[in-house]
């Protein structure tokens, strides 16, 4: 029997090559190894890497002698034209199975367009992978949404990073969310939400979204929570009233929930993990 109950399976997505991290790819790829040999295997997600640094990810998971191709997520460093190279260099490793590539919208007037030109160079050359496709929250976002609904592919929302503007409101996330459940699109976070409640970071005094909240502000907008509803609970600081709720889920709510806030890229998977035991919501098993 898993110790990772439902809500929390694959929900953290190893970005610890990334900042604040920023851990060497070599220790990266090795650490990332043990933790999918571990008793919390089933919280991480795959290893997430640039496409300029996947060939050498490649050759340290080839070091890994009989652990399998590894399973990774590729951040596309240069706009559409470099969603191709990517996926096809990873159809041709043995090394490397590329699950998802996560691609930024260039700062635009018209994101629809940019929009475009991503999913379609995402229909000629994905077959099982996904795309995420990173809106921002500025300008005409929501168009944006719209091309990505259309063409069945998931959104991505920056809920932080190394400078405070980089942090939407409470506000901001519950109309993310409402938009993307609205248009049925699945959605991953990024950057800045790597403990479980929304907490003010001692080092930077930056507000942190917590992942606990994101989860059960998308369960409650899948039943039907008005907007103040969610952004009552992205406010919430009690842990442990944020708990119990997520304890009061279903396995069906789980899945439900689960379905459409995918993941989060986190550069540690030890602060989630321990935030989970903390809160009782998980087995501190290793």
């Amino acid at each position: 029997m898993s110790t990772v109950p439902a809500l929390f399976r694959h929900l953290v997505d190893d970005a610890s090559m990334f900042p604040p991290g920023d851990l060497p790819l070599a220790e990266a790829v090795t650490a990332h190894r043990a933790h999918l040999r571990s008793a919390y295997a089933e919280l991480v997600g795959p290893l997430v890497c640039t496409d300029q640094d996947l060939m050498k990810v490649a050759e340290h998971a080839r070091a890994e002698s009989g652990a399998g191709a590894l399973r990774v997520s590729v951040v596309i460093s240069g706009g559409a034209g470099g969603i191709e190279p990517a996926v096809r260099w990873g159809d041709r490793s043995k090394d490397v199975e590329v699950t998802a590539v996560e691609v930024r919208l260039r700062d635009e007037d018209d994101l629809s367009r940019n929009a475009l030109r991503v999913v379609r160079v995402c229909d000629d050359c994905l077959d099982e992978e996904m795309a995420y496709v990173e809106l921002g929250l500025d300008g005409a976002w929501e168009r944006a949404l719209d091309v990505v609904a259309d063409a069945g592919y998931a959104a991505k929302l920056r809920t932080g990073g190394l400078d405070a503007a980089l942090f939407p409101s409470s506000d901001q996330v519950a109309s993310f969310i409402t938009a993307c459940l609205d248009r049925e699109v699945a959605f991953k976070c990024t950057a800045g939400l790597h403990n479980a409640v929304r907490h003010t970071a001692a080092g930077t005094g930056f507000e942190h979204h917590g992942f606990l909240n994101v989860l059960l502000a998308t369960r409650a907008s899948l039943d039907g929570g008005a907007h103040d509803e969610l952004v009552e609970l992205l406010d919430s600081r009690d842990g442990a009233k944020l708990a119990a709720r997520a304890r009061a889920l279903s396995d069906d709510q789980a899945a439900g929930t689960r379905r459409w806030f995918t993941s989060f890229g986190s550069c540690s998977i030890e602060e989630p993990r321990h935030d989970l035991v903390t809160l009782q919501l998980m087995e501190d098993a290793r």
